[in-house]
């Protein structure tokens, strides 16, 4: 085994509750779990490189390189807590982000309340000068009005700056001009520009995703700054990457610039670990499942790549209703996010219905059973009443959980209410969150055309193995995997991630006035962007490249990905275009619209690295094994099991310490340091050649 620097690598993912770190060295994973820390983010990672680094018998200082995905950002921006920004936009427009799209996401509600914009309407500023939709100037930049603007931003001392104006993502030169002026009135003010951070069309989004990157670039790059002086005093002197939410990797300078990239980064690290477990099983329809502490996140991987899309959107207000949250226009892994996991806090409503999340206890106070003064009832203290967790093993024994406590807060809030016992409520509390997370999957099911009950579950994160089986009976899946690593399956995931970036540009034009000329430069621009990110991360190796064309019929609202097999374009590639095109909307819709033009709205230009594909696994059944024989179990306890209604005598095992290919019939509890499984009676576990422990629903006749 080499002790060369290359050789070692860390994942580091920073949840709501906890800090997860996977650490690879040769052929082996260390896993660290540690509870986050809010004030100081950077002490918790630390702290669990040092223990990953302690399991693997190394020195800190050896580990050769860090990826590192968060949710700060994303916190960041659902709490509020990010810098005082201005927002800089252009004449007639100052009030873009407050109206939002006029679209009411609760149709009959008469009493209907917005989200409040980022930047309140004090803090924005409107500037003359205007281009049109083909990137000409109509009416120059107002520079006298500018220098007023400058003045009033220095007299407030505002630590940021967004710049939205009309149609710069045809034509910067206006935004260029105005960042030009602020730096040399303004200097070590942060500026971000939309035409950098979200050069698509639709000002609403753009705006609003540019005003989103100001808001929390100082925060991040403080963040950032203080990880990396952190790291370097424990001496890891090795480069740090950080994933961002298209599922690739970028440099620290580029997370600094725009740190909006990040907003889905954890969750992005999940879904590419959940596609490297998918190919390494040929599965082609696959479920991923992942629920922390704080959040569950369900995506979709087809072809064992994850679904992704332009948009995405953050801090839903309205029982996550689309619509209801602030719009983020970035290349993002396509995923629903509901606020349910393990810390979601239960309470009973006015109507005596048990709710779950989406506030979260965190890890500050943390639940109840945490012992750390939380004495509200979350999904963690139900699942401990239900005899789903040890109070003993809990995180491998580091956390003593306090079955009192629990007990006393699903008391206090759920059962008195609902005039019940502690384990009526904490099943209540179980049933109710694990429903939520069914129908999540089920909308976003529909939404893509999907039947679930073809599909293979692969579920990771600390919380979700207890509660996979149970979604599984729910949504008609028969089939479950658990990876190994599942507790720390994102963190994993940072380091089977490709080095990669995703460039946007927006120009509408139809194919029967396609300008050929003007779309190569336009993909010449996005060539020499994607090349520049890539060479901040210092990649050099093999890349591949993916162009798309989102396109729509002449006079339709929305448009749909359209593959591009072209590199440059001349007027032959524009019939086999428009072919691919109807090609796509039959396939999406059942039949083509005759008689209409085509246009071309938005392309997109992806280069990212080739990874090796795993070691193909065919999947095994096992052989039953009667009673269990020949396998120790560490304990018998009871379970609740929630089809049933009842509690089951149930067998605990260590997972280390389980022969492969040896099926185990449910009900069985599988522990190990950073979660545990739950299999249900109606299911039998396997473990497989490459550990990944095998879920299926038993058949008839079954011993």
């Amino acid at each position: 085994m080499h002790n060369g620097k290359q050789t070692i690598r860390a994942g580091v993912d920073i949840g709501g509750t906890f800090t997860d770190v996977a650490l690879e060295y040769g052929d082996r994973l260390y896993s660290a779990k540690v509870l986050t820390d809010y004030e100081k983010p950077e002490r918790a990672i630390v702290e669990a490189l040092r223990r990953a680094a302690a399991q693997a018998s190394i020195e800190p200082a050896q580990i050769g390189a860090i990826v590192h995905g968060t949710t700060l950002a994303t916190n960041a921006l659902i709490e509020r807590r990010g810098a005082r920004t201005a927002f800089i936009t252009s004449e007639g427009f100052r009030d873009v982000i407050e109206m939002r799209t006029e679209s009411r996401f609760e149709q009959y509600d008469l009493s209907i309340a917005l989200p409040k914009p980022l930047v309140p309407r004090c803090d924005r500023f409107a500037v003359g000068g205007r281009m049109d939709a083909q990137g000409n100037e109509l009416v120059p930049l107002d520079l006298d009005g500018l220098e007023r603007i400058i003045a009033a931003i220095r007299v407030a001392e505002f630590p940021s700056v967004a710049v939205g104006l009309l149609h710069s993502y045809r034509n910067p030169t206006h935004e260029r001009a105005v960042r030009e002026h602020l730096q040399q009135h303004l200097p070590g003010v942060a500026i971000s520009l939309s035409s950098e951070v979200s050069p698509q069309i639709r000002e609403y989004e753009r705006f609003n995703t540019v005003c989103a990157n100001a808001y929390v670039k100082p925060l991040m790059s403080s963040y950032l700054n203080r990880l990396a002086t952190a790291l370097e005093s424990e001496g890891m002197r090795c480069p740090l990457y950080m994933i961002h939410s298209g599922g690739g990797l970028m440099s620290l300078k580029s997370a600094a610039e725009f740190p909006v990239r990040l907003l889905e980064s954890g969750p992005a690290g999940g879904a590419i670990y959940a596609s490297d477990v998918a190919a390494r099983f040929g599965l082609d329809k696959v479920l991923s499942f992942d629920m922390g502490g704080t959040t569950a996140k369900i995506c979709l991987i087809e072809e064992q790549h994850p679904k992704t899309a332009r948009t995405f959107e953050v801090a839903r207000t309205y029982r996550f209703k689309k619509g209801s949250g602030m719009p983020i226009s970035i290349p993002v892994i396509e995923m629903v996010e509901i606020g349910a996991g393990g810390g979601s806090i239960a309470h009973v409503d006015d109507l005596r219905q048990v709710r779950v999340g989406p506030e979260s206890a965190g890890s500050e106070p943390g639940p109840a059973c945490y012992g750390r003064g939380g004495r509200r009832p979350t999904v963690t203290d139900a699942d401990l009443l239900l005899g789903k967790l040890d109070a003993n093993r809990f995180a491998g024994g580091k956390i003593q959980l306090d079955t009192a406590a629990a007990n006393g807060a699903v008391e206090r809030d759920i059962a008195q209410p609902l005039q019940g016992d502690p384990v009526q409520g904490a099943f209540a509390v179980a049933e109710m969150v694990d429903e939520n997370m069914a129908n999540a999957a089920r909308v976003h099911a529909v939404e893509n055309g999907c039947e679930l009950a073809e599909y293979t579950m692969i579920a990771y994160g600390g919380a979700a193995p207890l509660h996979a089986a149970r979604l599984c009976e729910k949504l008609g899946i028969a089939q479950l995997l658990i990876p190994p690593g599942a507790g720390v399956g994102s963190a994993i995931g940072f380091l089977r991630t490709p080095f990669g970036y995703e460039s946007l540009r927006s120009a509408v034009m139809r194919l029967s006035e396609f300008d050929s000329g003007m779309v190569n430069t336009l993909i010449d621009e996005m060539n020499v962007e994607v090349a520049a990110f890539l060479r901040e991360t210092g990649h050099t190796g093999e890349l591949r490249r993916e162009l798309r064309a989102y396109m729509r019929y002449t006079g339709q609202g929305w448009e749909i990905p359209v593959s591009v097999a072209a590199e440059r374009f001349t007027a032959f590639d524009v019939a086999a275009l428009r072919h691919s095109f109807i090609e796509a909307y039959t396939q999406l819709f059942g039949h083509e619209v005759a008689g209409l033009d085509v246009e071309v709205v938005s392309w997109a230009l992806s280069l990212c690295t080739v990874e090796a594909r795993p070691k193909r696994i065919e999947p095994s059944a096992g052989s039953a094994a009667p009673d269990h024989g020949g396998i120790a179990a560490l304990e018998h306890r009871p379970v609740f099991d929630a089809r049933s209604g009842r509690f089951h005598d149930c067998a605990v095992y260590a997972r280390a310490s389980l022969p492969r290919d040896i099926r185990i019939d449910g009900p069985a509890i599988i522990v190990e340091d950073e979660t545990s499984t739950l299999v249900t009676p109606g299911f039998c576990v396997v473990l497989q050649q490459d550990d990944c422990l095998l879920i299926q629903r038993r058949r008839e006749g079954d011993a």
